[in-house]
């Protein structure tokens, strides 16, 4: 829960602008798919979370949060 928690605590302070952005603040942790959907990776890969982000809004939806592999039996693009 905690890895979750802070996540939440560092998006809900973000102002991305672009996928960019998003790869500054957290590197190596993130995969972008369709539909600018992002992957994040929490708690060292134990979890995934995919978000679907409106840019221009500076929204974030969270359309899936799971462990991993839970998140292997989904398309990532669909959900």
């Amino acid at each position: 829960e905690a890895p979750l928690t802070a996540w939440y605590l560092a998006v809900s302070k973000a102002e991305w602008r672009t996928p960019a952005d998003v790869k500054a603040m957290f590197g190596t942790g993130v995969d972008f798919v369709a539909d600018n959907r992002i992957i994040f990776d929490i708690a060292g890969n134990k979890y995934r979370l995919i978000v679907h982000v409106a840019y221009p809004f500076r929204r974030v939806l969270i359309k899936f949060v799971g462990t991993h592999a839970a998140y292997d039996k989904i398309d990532p693009e669909r959900v």
